[in-house]
Formats: structure tokens, C-alpha cells, sequence
């Protein structure tokens, strides 16, 4: 299928865009088009106006900010990937983002699209919320930040307004020596993921002190399993004791789709994140070593 008719827009700044997105009716923005392309060919979107972001300047970087990682809305996903930076201060991302799409997906796609797209399986929008990202709009009254917690408020629907912007977001770093593991579970290679886990733990003589472990592909965000999170500080990582853990994520609710029924996913679950802490401590153990 062909898209619709729309007019295109080609803004130089982001002051450009706002005032666009606030002078023009059923307006969509381009960042890599990865989601939006598609969705125009197939006519689930049907807008009037196209207004292209590939041009605006300021909006593709990576940079090290006071402990965190700040990254520009049109960042590429390659970028991203090939990231030095990254690597070094953000490895469960790295990790992550190889398992986004393919290599030409990634060429395109962007940082900001991922997160404004906000599929419920999407690698970025997990890290994001597995970090405790926030995001940073601007809209005809200046820059806010967002927590991500706070981001999503329906299922792909982002908090922003109809003038907003997302420019870019902050994803707070682990310390050096911590334990990381991104583990999903996906028909193929490729394919968006039916569950998957994103895990930090920090440890001390063998034990947790800190955790963040995250769920995406359950309902229609990421979702913490902070009462895992809490019921892991002072365990020793051992198979065992991480199959009684992870096995209350079992209770929590899934969604029930033509790709997976709630029960397999609720088994997922409880697989997906043991895993992960097991390679997280593991990793952990391998950087002790001299």
C-alpha cells in the first residue's frame, strides 16, 4: 500500500518544530521513520502533516554527564551501538541495542523514536526504564524532564503534549564492577520480543546490595518487579534460590495477543529474569578475577 496524501514540513530548529507541531492540525513527527513509515503504508495513521526532525540541528549526541549518559533525541541506534561510551558506562544498553531489529533498522532509527513509540517490547524503552531514564521535552513554554516511570500513560502513548518535543533523555550510570545482563525472548531474530528481562545488580562479598530488574512485553509498559528487586538485597546469586525469587513473577498480569497467551508469558516471566541475575553475577565475578 501507498501512504496517504500529507504535506511535509523541513525544520532547522527545534523552535521550528514546536511551532509547527502548535500552528498545524494532525501533525506527526519523522525521526527515523522505522515505526512510522510502515504504519503510513499500511494506513494505520492517516495525518495531514509530516514534519521531518532529520534536520534540526543539536539532536544527535552521546555525552557523560555528572554519573549519567545524555543522549540526543535523533541519536541513532547505530550510534548508539558503536558507542565507546556506551559500552563503558552503560553495558546493559549495549547489550541491548544489538538486539533492535537488524543492522539497517538501526541505521535509521533513532533514540527518541524508539521512546515516543513506546512499544511495550521496544530494548530502549526497557533500558529506560530499567536505569530510572528521564526524558527531556520542549514545547512553546521551554524544557521540561519527565521521569520515565511517569512517561507512558497509555498503551504507546507518551506524555506529551501536542506542541511537545522530546529532545533528548538522561540515563543515570551504574558504578564501574556492577553486574548486567539483557536477556529476551523473540520468534526471531529481529522480531520485537515476546518477554524480556533487563537485570543490575551491585554486590558485596558475594551479596546483592542493589537491584533493578525489569519486565517488558507483559502489558503496556516495562514494569519493575521492585518486590523482587527488594527480596534479592543481601542473597547470595545461586539457581536455586533465583527460581524461588523470580518464581512469584508468575502472579504478575500479562497480555493475552495472537503472538503469546498471558500464561506463557507469566512463564517467561519467571525464566527470563533468573537468567539474567545468574549472567549479571557471573560477569561480576569474571571482572573480580586478575
Amino acid at each position: 500500500m501507498k501512504p496517504p496524501p500529507f504535506s511535509y514540513h523541513d525544520p532547522r530548529t527545534v523552535a521550528d518544530a514546536v511551532g509547527l507541531l502548535g500552528s498545524l492540525e494532525n501533525a506527526k513527527l519523522l525521526a527515523g521513520g522505522q515505526s512510522l513509515m510502515p504504519m503510513l503504508n499500511m494506513r494505520y495513521v492517516l495525518p495531514d502533516h509530516i514534519i521531518d526532525l532529520n534536520r534540526v540541528d543539536g539532536l544527535s549526541y552521546v555525552r557523560a554527564n555528572n554519573g549519567a549518559l545524555e543522549i540526543g533525541a535523533m541519536t541513532r541506534q547505530r550510534d548508539i551501538e558503536f558507542s565507546d561510551l556506551v559500552r563503558e558506562r552503560c553495558p546493559l544498553m549495549h547489550e541491548a541495542i544489538r538486539q533492535v531489529g537488524h543492522r539497517q533498522t538501526r541505521n535509521r532509527g533513532t533514540l527518541g523514536g524508539s521512546l515516543c513509540h513506546l512499544d511495550p517490547s521496544a530494548e530502549l524503552v526497557s533500558i529506560a526504564a530499567a536505569v530510572d531514564a528521564k526524558v527531556t521535552v520542549t514545547g512553546k513554554n521551554g524544557d521540561r524532564s519527565i521521569d520515565f516511570s511517569a512517561f507512558p500513560v497509555a498503551y504507546m502513548t507518551p506524555a506529551l503534549e501536542p506542541d511537545e518535543v522530546l529532545t533528548g533523555a538522561t540515563f543515570p550510570c551504574w558504578p564501574a564492577g556492577h553486574g548486567y545482563a539483557f536477556v529476551e525472548f523473540a520468534r526471531r531474530h529481529g522480531d520485537f520480543a515476546i518477554v524480556s528481562a533487563a537485570v543490575l545488580i551491585e554486590e558485596k562479598a558475594d551479596k546483592v546490595t542493589r537491584a533493578s530488574v525489569t519486565l517488558s512485553g507483559m502489558g503496556p509498559a516495562p514494569v519493575r518487579a521492585s518486590e523482587v528487586e527488594r527480596a534479592l538485597v543481601g542473597e547470595v546469586i545461586e539457581e536455586k534460590r533465583m527460581r524461588e525469587i523470580c518464581e512469584t513473577l508468575r502472579k504478575l498480569e500479562a497480555i493475552d495477543d495472537i503472538h503469546a497467551p498471558a500464561s506463557y508469558r507469566q512463564q517467561l516471566a519467571t525464566v527470563l529474569p533468573r537468567r539474567a541475575l545468574l549472567k549479571a553475577h557471573e560477569r561480576i565475578a569474571e571482572g573480580a578475577r586478575p
